[in-house]
């Protein structure tokens, strides 16, 4: 967010915490992209903030969370204290989680495909309407499409971004009878080590698809830890989800820190998973 905008989020998060009756002195910015993250503190909660154009991802958030929580899911938690669910505020959308102070060291491959493997098994036993991976990826397509939206993007890695999006989804969803709710975006900045152990966080990504989607936002170590995952496929998922990551980095309105890094190297680890 802009600084404007920031200021007001996390107003707008301060102002939501008080008002349920938690007491609130100061507020950390842990995290700023199209939503904030705010510790805030003497009742330590994380609030997340989003514009209220993402009213209903932030709505779907918290359904996934309370949802797995009741299934026993290794994820962070809701705040006990406030009503689970979306608080809207000055225009902003907030909910509040249980803060967790993170802990070292880096969560070792094993133990990273043991919570995942747990993950994935308490979505199975979720009956939840979430949309498809391919739906993200078709999103992802249309920004790289469209020379309006993505007006930098070189000819030839605008054509290796829309190659790999729509030939390398196709190839993956032809065959869907294995496919289930997912994480959506695994990777180890969602994954937190606390001390009730690894939890996933972040979990409006939730879609449907091949576990191999989620192993392919995992360090290259995990997948081998992972019982009956398909190398071929976390190959062809780990190009994909490269050529989506890539798509947001070339966006015109894209804000993520040290964007001009990013987009060489989202092209690059496109081109190494096709490679391989």
């Amino acid at each position: 967010m802009e600084p404007s905008e920031l200021r007001r989020a996390v107003e707008a998060g301060r102002a939501t915490a008080s008002g349920l009756g938690l007491r609130v002195d100061d507020a950390t910015v842990v995290h700023n992209s199209d939503r904030v993250a705010l510790r805030l503190v003497p009742c330590d909660v994380l609030a997340r903030v989003a514009p209220s154009g993402l009213l209903a991802d932030s709505e779907f958030e918290v359904e996934v969370a309370r949802r797995l929580a009741d299934a026993g899911a290794p994820v962070a938690e809701l705040d006990p204290r406030a009503e689970p669910r979306v608080h809207v505020r000055d225009g902003f959308a907030v909910s509040l989680w249980a803060y967790y102070e993170p802990m070292g060291p880096e969560i070792a491959p094993a133990d990273y495909a043991d919570v995942l493997l747990r993950h994935h098994a308490a979505l199975r036993q979720i009956d939840l309407d979430a949309p498809h991976f391919t739906d993200r990826v078709a999103v992802a397509l249309r920004e790289v499409s469209d020379r309006e939206r993505s007006p930098e993007l070189p000819d030839a890695d605008r054509a290796l971004l829309s190659d790999t999006l729509g030939g390398v989804s196709a190839s993956i969803s032809s065959d869907t009878a294995g496919h289930q709710l997912l994480h959506g975006e695994p990777h180890p900045g969602n994954l937190l080590n606390t001390r009730r152990g690894p939890l996933f966080v972040d979990l409006a990504t939730c879609c449907r698809g091949p576990v191999e989607f989620d192993l392919a936002h995992t360090p290259d170590d995990v997948a081998q830890h992972y019982a009956e995952a398909d190398p071929d496929l976390i190959r062809r998922c780990r190009a994909l989800t490269w050529a989506m990551f890539s798509a947001w980095r070339w966006r015109q309105d894209d804000r993520m820190p040290d964007r001009e890094h990013w987009r060489v190297a989202g092209l690059n680890k496109v081109r190494a998973a096709l490679s391989t």
